[in-house]
């Protein structure tokens, strides 16, 4: 283990029923889950007003652990550059709740989960998502903890989406937003990567419609290929050639269809680690919640946070090609149209879309200022780092 000095030491992951049979969630399709459990974890401490709450929304992969170190793992939280006393999510200062999200597959109700109706898994039978969906588990669980306002909503990618929707939604219950390497609506080229993921997990012969966990076998080929391919829309071209280049996997070898090169270890690498940690039908729902999420298409989509208003930090990776900078400035210009106070940078980085894992220090050093800032400042600020 790390030396654990500026990390939030370890940490316990909780897990709580948040909706029951007899207060069901109700999905924005209409249909109802009567169960739902939720992992989460926090770090720092509430305050004596509970005004010092910052909501951490994962991406796609991640899960309720983001920062610290549990028993037995050898990798800290996912966000350990971020959250930490002293980083720019400083647990000196903020009281971080940080959970697993609906649909997903670590500790939360999802598609692997048992249906109570059956006793077996939900598999295909688990109902659609939609964003609204994980933002109404998100504000459940912060009912939970007894908190009525959060100074922050802060997720990268997928996670930035789920702030951008609480935001718009609910923005009385938060007094800022921050939205990284995000998108409000995925082009075609970004649903045709989801779609080939997709299609590699359910054309692997262990799929069987879905039933895998039932029959005690899991589409392990289709997933890890999926993981692949998704993790070179992740980096950039720079970044590979930075980190690989076109150097042999080992020092001797002849040519043929192996891993002879290293980026092709690099990336069957990642794609049989991610086997033991997420599940297929997960990688499912999910992807397709972000397909369809277009939330200024909806009729009047600024009015409520034009009534409440919520200050926003956009930020962009110069790099990304996955959530290119022209997504955020698309969510700005929406924004902008509400003269909603926003503050935007762009930042140089060569690692792509995983850039807003990394530590990067204007990156962080701009997060950890617009946190920290008087939140009555209702400017509008952009600028490219």
């Amino acid at each position: 283990m790390a030396d654990l000095g500026d990390s939030v030491g370890l940490t316990t992951t909780h897990s709580v029923q948040l909706f029951d049979a007899a207060h069901p969630l109700v999905l924005a399709s209409g249909e109802r889950l009567d169960e739902v459990v939720v992992a989460y974890e926090t770090y720092g401490k509430l305050n004596a007003d509970r005004s010092n709450a910052v909501y951490i929304c994962h991406a796609l992969t991640g899960d309720a652990h983001a920062a610290g170190w549990r028993p037995g793992d050898r990798r800290p939280g996912w966000w350990e550059t971020m959250i930490g006393p002293g980083k720019a999510i400083d647990t000196n200062r903020w009281f971080v709740i940080s959970s697993n999200l609906l649909g997903g597959c670590q500790g939360s109700t999802g598609p692997s989960s048992i249906n109570p109706a059956t006793g077996e898994p939900w598999g295909l039978d688990f109902p659609l998502l939609d964003m609204a969906d994980f933002v109404t588990v998100h504000r459940a669980l912060v009912a939970h903890l007894g908190i009525g306002q959060l100074h922050a909503v802060v997720g990268g990618s997928l996670g930035g989406m789920q702030a951008l929707q609480w935001a718009l939604t609910y923005p009385a219950e938060l007094t800022n937003a921050v939205v990284i390497a995000a998108s409000s609506r995925l082009t075609a080229q970004n649903i045709a990567f989801s779609a080939v993921g997709r299609q590699a997990i359910m054309r692997d012969e262990n799929f069987l419609g879905g039933r895998f966990a039932s029959e005690q076998t899991n589409p392990n080929v289709g997933l890890a290929i999926a993981r692949m391919m998704a993790h070179i829309t992740y980096t950039s071209e720079e970044g590979f050639q930075s980190k690989f280049g076109r150097n042999p996997q080992r020092a001797e070898s002849s040519p043929g269809f192996g891993v002879d090169f290293a980026v092709e270890g690099y990336l069957e690498h990642q794609g049989e680690t991610f086997l033991a940690r997420f599940d297929a039908l997960s990688y499912l729902y999910l992807t397709r919640v972000m397909d369809y999420f277009d939330p200024f298409a909806v009729k009047n989509a600024l009015t409520a946070v034009i009534d409440e208003p919520v200050r926003f930090l956009v930020v962009s990776f110069d790099s990304d090609w996955r959530f290119s900078t022209e997504h955020s400035r698309r969510i700005v210009r929406h924004l902008a149209t509400g003269q909603l106070p926003v503050t935007f940078r762009d930042i140089r980085s060569p690692w792509g879309h995983d850039s807003f894992l990394l530590k990067i220090d204007s990156y962080l050093n701009t997060v950890r200022a617009f946190l920290e800032a008087r939140s009555d400042y209702r400017g509008t600020s952009w600028e490219r780092s």
